[in-house]
């Protein structure tokens, strides 16, 4: 059976899945600065983007699709159509997307194209890491409804963790629950987040980029490894950087030194992740 895998636009395309256009694909989130409004389609420049949010002077924000841009999407060609949203919690692309396929299902009947729309309970590196896993487990011939077991049950077990470049956009936009504004950033105090049941929560803090990356690696890698029965052969984790391939490539190093991990990908921020991790950040998802 034909696939295509379609992810929101907060899910960071690594360029193997930038290439792939016939099994991956992208339903725009509209990124909204001032009075200005931007699609984060194919042709969202990272670079630009930092320079017009740095001089705007109002708080960026974000649209979910409409559920007619889902509908759009699912009139593939692909007989098993997989959907992949950032955490309800944070947006209603999840609920968007549900509603284009009820209108897509009036609109064609039992045409016999299979939908399954998930809730990442996560954002950016995590749903990079969804997107891959369906990847292998089509390839690999599984049918619909053991991908659509088996993927629920990886969302379970995902670890997402964030060193963001700075949190003011999603402290305005009241993104970070729990974490109130309780960090000393004229300290170069660095808080370390995660994903925990579709949140964004705070794990901890450390002094300086590096350590705070390092303690982020630490805490990704053991939730993983207990994850996978305390085995320490781990099959991939996915980086994704905000403008800072170096600090990405720390973070590789640094997670190879703690597990045995088949493949580590890398990929860059699109619009979503670039506007709320900041000029800097860092997402490690596995």
């Amino acid at each position: 059976m034909s696939y295509k895998i379609i992810g929101d636009s907060a899910m960071d395309l690594t360029q193997h899945m930038l290439e792939d256009k016939e099994h991956f694909g992208i339903v725009p989130i509209i990124l909204q600065l001032g009075d200005k409004h931007y699609l984060d389609d194919e042709n969202f420049d990272q670079k630009s983007f930092l320079k017009l949010i740095s001089e705007c002077h109002e708080c960026p924000r974000t649209a979910c699709p409409s559920p007619e841009e889902y509908c759009k999407a699912y009139e593939c060609k692909a007989d098993d159509v997989y959907v992949v949203c950032i955490t309800e919690k944070l947006s209603g692309s999840y609920n968007a997307a549900c509603i284009g396929k009820t209108v897509y299902e009036e609109k064609h009947g039992e045409d016999g194209k299979n939908i399954a729309i998930f809730n990442s309970l996560s954002g950016t590196a995590g749903m990079t890491s969804i997107g891959l896993f369906i990847e292998d487990l089509c390839k690999n011939g599984l049918p619909f409804d053991e991908i659509v077991r088996l993927t629920e049950k990886y969302i379970e077990k995902l670890q997402t963790f964030f060193v963001l470049g700075n949190l003011e956009f999603l402290r305005k936009n009241g993104r970070l629950s729990g974490t109130a504004a309780l960090f000393a950033t004229a300290l170069n105090i660095k808080p370390i987040l995660f994903a925990h049941e579709g949140e964004i929560k705070k794990f901890d803090t450390a002094r300086g980029q590096n350590k705070a990356l390092k303690k982020m690696c630490e805490a990704a890698v053991k939730r993983a490894i207990e994850a996978n029965n305390g085995l320490k052969a781990l099959k991939r984790a996915v980086i994704v950087h905000c403008n800072c391939l170096d600090r990405a490539q720390l973070v590789e190093s640094e997670l190879r030194a703690l597990a045995d991990f088949e493949e580590i990908v890398i990929a860059d921020t699109r619009g979503v992740a670039t506007l709320y991790a900041a000029d800097g950040g860092v997402i490690v998802g596995i």
